[in-house]
């Protein structure tokens, strides 16, 4: 679903590279997170696969094709949810739908019907005319993912869409996305710093062990699907948190 060959970045001022000839691919229908301490160049190898910057080397295909060339390379939900505070939480799922230019004929009363849909699968149907501020964080992040799923793309990217909930909401949040990606078998990256979080909710987990982003190890998580948070407390799942936990460890002290 997702390729990444060779890919270099630096941003402008900077020494140093972020991404240094990282290559990395990822399988259809597959829920991955990418693991790393803060600052190391998660958002920005996401950043350059939705074409917020363009690399300086190498190549991006998304389902085999060249993602310089699409319009539309992948859904996207970033740490905030960003809904515009001054439009329903309705008018604000439904954006993805107003500005796609092949939806161009789609009418209004068939745009409110698909975001009432959206809403409904994320247990939101009594919001749509409700505003952002009436929602709590958790209700804001599903529908901000509501939105997320509207605009019609197999490849979704979170970039540490739980970070700023609490403690309980997350682990909620978790659950539910879990369910969510079980329901519409959809590709998931995921961008996360916590170990927990990347264990529980991941197939296989791209570790970022150094910067410049020079390649991502690639673990794979010992726990069948449908999972509970039970798989936590497994011997094997301790000692792979173990070994996560010093990788991250190392990387913080260079």
């Amino acid at each position: 679903m997702l390729e990444l060959r060779d890919i270099s970045y630096r941003y402008p001022g900077d020494e140093y590279d972020t991404a240094d000839g990282l290559s990395f691919s990822v399988k259809r229908g597959s829920f991955n997170c990418i693991l790393g301490v803060s600052g190391c160049g998660k958002s920005t190898v996401f950043r350059l696969i939705n074409g917020l910057l363009r690399p300086q080397k190498g190549a991006i295909f998304i389902d085999g094709k060249d993602a310089s060339t699409l319009k539309m390379r992948c859904g996207y939900m970033p740490q905030k949810d960003m809904l515009f505070p001054w439009r329903s939480v309705g008018d604000n799922v439904m954006l993805p739908l107003e500005v796609n230019k092949a939806l161009k004929n789609c009418s209004k009363t068939k745009r409110r019907e698909l975001a009432c849909k959206a809403l409904k699968d994320v247990g939101l149907e009594d919001c749509y005319n409700k505003m952002p501020d009436e929602l709590s964080g958790g209700m804001r992040q599903r529908a901000a993912f509501a939105r997320t799923m509207l605009t019609g793309n197999e490849l979704l990217l979170l970039d540490e869409p739980f970070s700023a909930l609490d403690f309980l909401t997350r682990i909620s949040m978790q659950e539910w996305l879990l369910e969510q990606w079980e329901k519409h078998h959809k590709t998931i990256l995921f961008i996360t710093h916590d170990v927990d979080e990347a264990l529980f909710l991941s197939s296989g987990i791209f570790v970022v062990e150094e910067t410049p982003i020079k390649s991502l190890k690639e673990i794979i998580v010992p726990a069948g699907r449908p999972r509970s948070r039970q798989i936590l407390d497994k011997p094997e799942i301790i000692e792979l948190k173990n070994e996560l936990i010093n990788i991250l460890r190392r990387q913080q002290k260079v």
